[in-house]
């Protein structure tokens, strides 16, 4: 990946995407987060490490202006960005149900970055609207880990899975010379019609 004015934009009005739709979720107290569009969006078109960058960018600027609890998922939005590039490397946004499964991947790969921060730093509970599904969870007599465990995927994986499908409609309606401003998007383009 060349950091080129071109990918700097992109990174950039990504970045903003993220950020919109984070405040969205806060303002509302939705169970998912909708905070990563951009980076998926990012990862797909350039690759892992555009993604990666993007996700920390997002959730540092997220943590400085909105709540600081953002920054410290920064990990986590770049686990997002690189699982996400990786999959669209090997066509994991070629057609619409890899997308969906590739939204179930990352939802996996995230979890296990997510689940020891949460735990760690705030005993399970983030602020988020997923905070009562966990606590029901802990009130039926399940352990913190694993009711953190269940929440964060469950959230997440609504989340990334419809997040996952709103990309790969983005990129399905790109016309074909946008290919050659982002030669990584060739892995996501369809093969045969």
């Amino acid at each position: 990946m060349r950091l080129t004015t071109h990918t700097l934009t992109l990174m950039g009005v990504a970045v903003t995407i993220n950020i919109v739709a984070a405040l969205i979720n806060k303002w509302f107290r939705l169970p998912i987060y909708l905070d990563c569009i951009g980076t998926l969006l990012v990862a797909v078109l350039q690759g892992p490490l555009a993604g990666a960058i993007t996700g920390l960018v997002t959730n540092l600027l997220l943590g400085i202006m909105a709540n600081p609890i953002s920054a410290v998922f920064a990990p986590v939005s770049m686990v997002i960005g690189l699982s996400a590039g990786s999959l669209a490397w090997i066509g994991g946004f070629s057609r619409w149900w890899l997308a969906l499964l590739s939204g179930c991947l990352i939802s996996v790969a995230l979890m296990i970055v997510a689940v020891p921060i949460n735990i760690y730093m705030f005993g399970g509970v983030s602020g988020s609207g997923s905070d009562f599904f966990l606590a029901w969870l802990l009130h039926g007599g399940k352990s913190l880990y694993a009711s953190v465990s269940v929440t964060v995927f469950s959230s997440n994986v609504v989340d990334k899975t419809l997040t996952a499908l709103l990309v790969w409609l983005l990129i399905e309606r790109l016309p074909l010379r946008i290919e050659a401003q982002y030669p990584f998007l060739r892995h996501s383009r369809r093969l045969t019609p």
